[in-house]
């Protein structure tokens, strides 16, 4: 297991930012300052005044020319986070949905040198996510696939598509995210390709907010996003064969 990290290490938040104006500032302010080295925004061409709250708010901000899609905006979240040398990414959802006050406790385990990537989960028990607003359809098909992920993988987590997560920079630098798609699917193909690689998850239990500026995708994009997990559980399963595929890394990483 690798040693514990410098506390000094650089942390650096990334929040990918489309139609955010009215939650941005919100997520933002609840960010601890203490812990987090420095903040960015990626707007992946917003239709609102997205860009302006966050120059308002003095954050370095990227724009698109052109909309790239979800995934596309964490490439160059991701990116840049690399480029000014952080050592921990957290990627943050803009729209208040995740409690950023967390961000030291999601963090604190990659110091720790005890995993490599933490998620925060938003299901904690049943009841605290549906009293807490998440949709029926939503909570459920989290579960199917959940479930499924953890059967083919020989993982345990209680959940593979939160809007707030962790990295150690080794992770981004290794990972061939240029391969991955700009769509949602992007979030399970990194977690996916790390456990190929060897990268350890873990995650920590974050309580979360549901109300109409929380993104969230519609039935028919979920069912589609469903789908999209199920073929690359298929590669996935390909890949442990040895027949490879360009969405996993072609090394191991070997931990100390």
């Amino acid at each position: 297991m690798n040693s514990k990290k410098n506390t000094k290490e650089k942390v650096i938040v990334v929040m990918p930012a489309y139609n955010a104006e009215k939650t941005l500032e919100k997520t933002y302010r609840d960010i601890p300052k203490n812990t987090v080295s420095e903040v960015i925004v990626v707007d992946d061409e917003s239709h609102d005044a997205t860009v302006a709250v966050a120059r308002k708010l003095r954050i370095p901000v990227f724009v698109h020319k052109k909309n790239l899609g979800y995934g596309g905006n964490q490439k160059t979240c991701y990116e840049e986070a690399l480029n000014r040398n952080g050592d921990i990414i957290v990627m943050i959802h803009p729209d208040y949905q995740y409690d950023a006050t967390l961000t030291s406790h999601l963090i604190k385990p990659i110091l720790e040198g005890r995993f490599d990537i933490m998620l925060g989960s938003r299901i904690r028990t049943r009841k605290e996510a549906l009293t807490g607003g998440m949709p029926l359809y939503k909570y459920i098909s989290n579960r199917f696939l959940t479930v499924l992920e953890n059967i083919f993988l020989g993982l345990n987590l209680s959940e593979y598509h939160t809007g707030f997560r962790a990295f150690d920079r080794n992770v981004l630098k290794n990972l061939p995210l240029k391969n991955f798609s700009n769509d949602f699917v992007f979030d399970q193909e990194i977690l996916i390709s790390a456990h190929a690689a060897g990268f350890r998850i873990g995650e920590i239990p974050v309580p979360v907010r549901y109300f109409p500026e929380a993104s969230s995708i519609n039935f028919f994009r979920s069912s589609i996003y469903g789908l999209m997990i199920m073929k690359l559980l298929f590669l996935y399963i390909l890949y442990t064969v040895g027949i490879r595929s360009k969405i996993f890394s072609t090394f191991r990483y070997e931990k100390d």
